[in-house]
Parts: C-alpha cells; structure tokens; sequence
C-alpha cells in the first residue's frame, strides 16, 4: 500500500547520506582550488630564474650558434648599410655578446713592447666613428682599429655605396671615408680613455696621473686600440697635412696610428702612386710623431694589394729608411680576382672589394714584403681571412697579427673566438710566435 509520507523520508534519509559522504571524502565538483604551497613556489621561482639565467649567458656568448645561424643572417636582410649601423648601435650601448674564454698563452704576441693577448684584430672601416670601442674590444680582438678619420667630418659618396656578393663571401664598397672627423671622433676616444683611467684608479688606489702614463690607450690590459687615419677629399692631391693633423690630435690616445695611403675610393691620394709624395708623407708624419711631447705612438703605414713588385721594393725600403713602425697588408683592391662567384653581376659595381677573394693577393703582397723588408717590421695582414688556417697562413708569411672585418659581418661575432680556438688546435703545441715568418727561413 502507497505511504506518500514514508516516501518523503526515505527521501531525506538518502539526501542526507549523500551529504555526510561529500562532506566525509570530498567531492571534485564542490572543492575549492588550494593555494599553492610555498615550497612549490619556490622550486618554480629558482627553475624559471636558472632557465633566465642560462638562456641570458647563452645568448651573450659571442659564440653562441644562435648568432651564426640565425641573428647574423637575419641582420643579412637589411640594406648592407643599414645593418652595419644596426651592428654599430648594439655594440654600442652595451647589447652585443661578449667573448667569456681566456685566451690561450699560445696566441700572446708582443707589438712595439706592449702583450697582447692574441693576434687577430679588427680591421678599420667597421667602426669608423670610435663608437663601439668597448663593445669590440668584448668580442675578444687583441686589436681593434677605428677610423678612418679625417680632420674634418664628411659625408662620403652617395647611397648606395656598400655591396654584398654573397656567393664569394665578398663585399664591394665605396663609402668615401665617411667619418666624423677629428674633433668629434676625438672627444669620443679621449672621453673613453680617461673614463676607464678614473675608474681603474678608484679601484686601484692609483692616481690617475701615474696610471695613464702606465696603461695602454685602449685602457685594457692586453689589448690596443689603434687609430687610422685619413685624408679629406677637399686636401689637394700631394698633401700631408691631413695626416700630421691627425696625428697629432688622436696620437696621443693611440696604441698605434695608420697612415692610410691605399684607400681605392678616395682619389686624392697621390701617394698610393706616386712614390716622391709617398716619401714625403712617411717623412713629415714621422718627422711630426718624434717631436711629440712625453708619448709618441707607433706610426704604421697601409698599403694597397694592386702594387706590382717594383712598388714593393720601393714602399719597403721607405719603411726601411724612415723607421716606420709596421705595415698592413692589405686594403681593399680594385680588381675583381679569378675566381670571383658573382651570379648578379655585382662586381660590376665601383669601388673596393673585400673578403675571401681578396686572400690571395692579400698573403702574397704579405710574404713579399716580409721578405724585401728581412723581417724588421711587424706587418699585420689583412684581406680575406676567414678561418684560422687563413690566419696562420699569413702568419708563416710573416705577418705578427692579422686583422679581419668582411668575415665577420657574413659568420657573425663570434669570428674572433672561432679564429682564434682553430689557432689553437692547428699550432699542436707551438706559439703563433714560432710560425710568424716560417715560409721565409724553409
């Protein structure tokens, strides 16, 4: 028989097991999200701070893949301009890599009395304004060349004026000595120097009168800052002045200043042919560094690869007579060398090319000048070395360091260490100072 009131309380019987039961074992649906625990906050905060942390060191590692194979050709899509400038702001406000090793004892040289750390430098016409001197000094170069710089600040030659061949690793230029001049890019680097002095001496407990006399001028042990130095295109043909001035404005804050005679986009420099104004520039420009008060920086003279054997024997026995202190071997070269891949037919462009067709001409006008001058001046070779056994070729050639520039801007910032580690390995033991001039004494 139907009881509808035993119905209802059997009804509140079972609602009121239920409920006993989600209060007794809990239910999904009903239970409120906990807070996470403090020791869970911890593991994450200190997990997400290493992963920071190891991806930050990754990537301002200047050999870091991600910078060969993917922030350099990136940068590589950009106007070839556009993307040295790029390349010139970052390392100017401190956003480049740097390279973390210490260099190995094989590669220490010594250049005019002075250590280096090792011998690959960076050539000028990278930084042409002084810059981003802290920034490539960062990139592991024992040598870093600013300029050129000309007395007074010019523009250059129109845009466009910088070419990639990207088959052959070359570059083809004709900025025109595009710089700030002497004033601006002077206050840049004596700013710089005196910086870094102050705050060597605070940490020293030096002054910084005795510290100056005693430092470097890039104001980092082991490493020189040279200054290359260059004519306006307004200076007449046979003129010196502008390279008396700049030295005399920039040398004191020099390890070293270039003479730069062999420039191929700037055509009033007689002395690149003419050998009676050659002579007359090596002499008044040394004449002018020995009468220099207190310090007095090496003077080191650039040349280009076009010289036949004559010029060379010429151009030596200048260095010969007048003391110069070094030589660079080579600047750019108007030529277009066999063997030059060049499907867009970019070669036809004017101006000077750089980069691994370049090597060649380079190694050659390097063991022969070596040879004519007996091995008494340091030469630094430059021009389309891309690899540490390009750099020790030139080193059994006769050249104390080498410099690069078009390799890096194709492989990236890590160039400097990539050489440098090769060295290492391909020496087997021996220095880079015990191969310096070996294809001569064979």
């Amino acid at each position: 028989m139907y009881k509808p009131g035993f119905s209802r309380i059997t009804a509140r019987v079972q609602s009121a097991s239920a409920l006993r039961c989600m209060r007794l074992f809990g239910s999904n649906a009903a239970q409120k999200p906990q807070p996470p625990s403090l020791l869970r906050n911890i593991i994450w905060t200190a997990a997400t701070a290493t992963v920071a942390g190891l991806g930050y060191l990754y990537v301002t590692d200047a050999s870091a893949g991600v910078h060969r194979y993917v922030t350099t050709p990136v940068v590589r899509l950009l106007d070839p301009e556009d993307a040295h400038n790029l390349s010139i702001g970052a390392l100017k406000h401190g956003l480049g890599p740097v390279d973390r090793k210490s260099d190995d004892p094989l590669l220490e040289i010594e250049l005019w009395g002075k250590k280096v750390s090792n011998p690959v430098g960076l050539a000028a016409g990278f930084d042409k304004n002084a810059e981003a001197v802290d920034g490539l000094f960062g990139l592991g170069f024992g040598l870093v060349e600013v300029g050129s710089i000309t007395p007074v600040a010019q523009e250059g030659n129109p845009r466009q004026r910088l070419f990639r061949i990207d088959e052959s690793d070359a570059v083809i230029n004709r900025m025109g000595l595009n710089n700030d001049g002497v004033q601006v890019c002077g206050d840049r680097i004596r700013s710089r120097f005196w910086r870094l002095v102050a705050s060597q001496s605070k940490q020293k407990g030096e002054t910084v009168a005795s510290l100056a006399s005693a430092m470097n001028r890039s104001a980092c042990a082991n490493q020189l800052l040279g200054v290359n130095l260059g004519k306006n295109k307004s200076s007449p043909n046979d003129s010196y002045d502008d390279y008396v001035y700049g030295l005399l404005n920039l040398g004191p804050y020099a390890d070293y200043v270039v003479v730069n005679v062999s420039c191929p986009n700037v055509k009033n420099i007689a002395a690149s042919s003419d050998i009676g104004v050659l002579e007359s520039t090596i002499a008044e420009v040394v004449r002018a560094r020995n009468k220099m008060p207190n310090y007095r920086p090496p003077v080191v003279l650039k040349i280009g690869p076009d010289n036949n054997n004559d010029q060379l024997k010429l151009i030596a026995q200048l260095a010969l007579d007048y003391r110069i202190d070094g030589i660079i071997t080579t600047n750019t070269t108007r030529s277009r060398p066999e063997g030059l891949v060049d499907s867009q037919d970019i070669a036809k462009e004017e101006g000077g090319l750089s980069g691994r067709p370049l090597r060649d001409m380079a190694l050659a006008t390097t063991r022969e000048m070596y040879r004519l001058t007996n091995g008494r001046i340091p030469i630094i070779g430059c021009g389309g070395i891309s690899s540490a056994a390009d750099a020790l070729a030139f080193a059994r050639a006769g050249a104390t360091c080498v410099q690069i520039y078009t390799s890096m801007t194709y492989d990236g910032p890590g160039k400097a260490r990539e050489i440098k580690d090769g060295l290492v390995d391909l020496l087997k033991g021996r220095k880079w100072t015990d191969v310096v001039g070996e294809d001569a004494r064979k």
